[in-house]
């Protein structure tokens, strides 16, 4: 499981040159609240009920295909590209036990051979066509990636549904899978970012599912017809999301989609896994020994949902704190300041099941303690004092003016689109995200400051062999 949390495999191989084809997002970043109208388009098959959403970022149809399966669409037809992100809310926290990196293997199976076409053939097939198709398993979601040409749009989806239907699992693909895992697994153990957070997941949550981990043992029971199997618990037609950018229609997009999706099973298992309820936090820094150079410090504490009113604020307050790279209070006191670091960070986390505050750094062994006790020292000043106005308004400027950079390739708007839709969000959230941006004030954002900064609050884990931190919980 760490593994998909650490290294979203993405098995795109080949050239991914297409999925960068810029969409051009025409309007200032003004926020105004999307107007949506119904409206209805017939085909000589199909009618499609579509609701529109038209912003200043863009122009959102919202509609579900005959087969039942919901669609965000932005037409784009001043480039001939099509950008496509189709996920099922179901990860690796599902796979059976025993059987971990199953749902792995299966995402990464998908675009190594289908029907006819062996893992050569499939690649030969997608260079053809000029397009790019993988899938990848995260813990609690499966996503498939796709970019082609509105031009080969029919052959395109045809691959896909191919790789949908008729995946292979051959022998020699299934066993690369299987010693790429053994690599990674060698190497983890070895890893400062990976033992550190092994730690922490073993001191905050420990039984939650997210910690289940791939193995030795696991790998040795996968084979290809598990894989086979376990395709139609992850892949069903009623769970999809689908958001698509780029040069096509709503009708033509349907019935492309329907008939990629007709081999998939028409419904999968439900999947109910509570979010991570964190334990009271450490009362001392808990270290992994390592023998390395720098000692890593993360530290951790837990946060809240996208949907709680409390997180926008976190995150603009968090932009002051940690977020905001070299001028972030961090940065400036301990690397700027007191040249303990190259850099720290803090960031706040949203995810479907893991919600936290959590940032790390590193220092020499020797100043460990020093750089623990200075991060600290900032959690509390923001506790005590907050931010400033001038913080403030900073911080609103650049978080509502940097926000088109997130659009600025059709597959870019595909995949915002899929996490907007993952944390369950409207379209009109394009929109009016930068409102509430700019509505937070300062007595919100010192609010939560006080409420969740607390060093308290937070459990470290510091991996290396660090000086001065006697007492601490050591971890093999």
């Amino acid at each position: 499981m760490r593994t998909l949390l650490r290294r979203a495999y993405c098995r795109t191989k080949r050239d991914n040159r297409m999925a960068g084809a810029r969409t051009w997002i025409g309007a200032l970043l003004s926020a105004v609240v999307l107007s949506a109208c119904d409206m209805t388009i017939s085909g000589e098959n199909t009618t499609l009920d579509i609701t529109v959403h038209d912003g200043d970022f863009f122009r959102i149809q919202e509609f579900t295909t005959p087969a039942g399966v919901s669609v965000w669409l932005v037409e784009e037809p001043s480039i001939p590209i099509v950008s496509l992100r189709m996920s099922w809310q179901v990860g690796a926290m599902s796979d059976p036990d025993g059987q971990e990196g199953l749902g792995e293997m299966v995402a990464y199976m998908m675009n190594e051979g289908a029907g006819d076409l062996n893992s050569r053939a499939f690649f030969e097939r997608m260079e053809e066509l000029n397009m790019s198709f993988g899938c990848q398993a995260g813990a609690g979601v499966t996503y498939c990636s796709a970019s082609m040409l509105s031009q080969t749009l029919d052959d395109g989806f045809e691959l896909i549904g191919t790789a949908f239907s008729h995946p292979r699992f051959d022998d020699g693909p299934v066993e690369r899978f299987l010693r790429e895992q053994r690599v990674w697994l060698e190497s983890s153990r070895t890893d400062p970012d990976y033992l550190s957070t092994v730690a922490r997941e073993a001191a905050l949550y420990p039984d939650h599912p997210v910690v289940r981990e791939v193995s030795e043992e696991s790998l040795s029971r996968l084979t290809g017809a598990l894989g086979q199997a376990y395709k139609d618990e992850m892949m069903s037609r009623d769970g999809v999301l689908v958001t698509v950018v780029g040069d096509v229609d709503a009708e033509t997009l349907a019935q492309q989609i329907d008939r990629a999706v007709s081999g998939l099973v028409q419904a999968g298992p439900d999947i109910d896994i509570a979010p991570v309820e964190f334990a009271e936090a450490a009362a001392s820094p808990i270290i992994v020994d390592l023998p390395l150079a720098q000692s890593l410090i993360e530290f951790t504490a837990p946060s809240v949902a996208p949907e709680h009113p409390d997180f926008l604020t976190l995150q603009v307050m968090n932009y002051v704190f940690g977020g905001g790279g070299y001028n972030a209070r961090l940065n400036q006191k301990l690397r700027v300041e007191e040249g303990l670091t190259y850099g720290v960070y803090a960031g706040v986390y949203g995810g479907q099941y893991l919600r936290m505050i959590s940032g790390s750094g590193q220092t020499k062994n020797a100043s460990a303690g020093v750089f623990i006790e200075g991060i600290k020292q900032q959690l509390q000043t923001m506790v005590d004092c907050g931010v400033t106005e001038t913080e403030l308004s900073d911080v609103k400027a650049y978080l509502t003016g940097s926000y088109a950079l997130s659009f600025d390739t059709n597959a870019k708007i595909a995949e915002r689109m899929m996490d907007i839709r993952l944390d369950g969000r409207p379209p009109e959230y394009f929109e009016t995200r930068n409102q509430r941006i700019n509505a937070v004030t300062l007595e919100d954002v010192n609010r939560v400051a006080a409420e969740y900064m607390s060093p308290e609050r937070f459990t470290f884990v510091v991996v290396g062999q660090p000086e001065g931190l006697a007492g601490s919980d050591q971890l093999d």
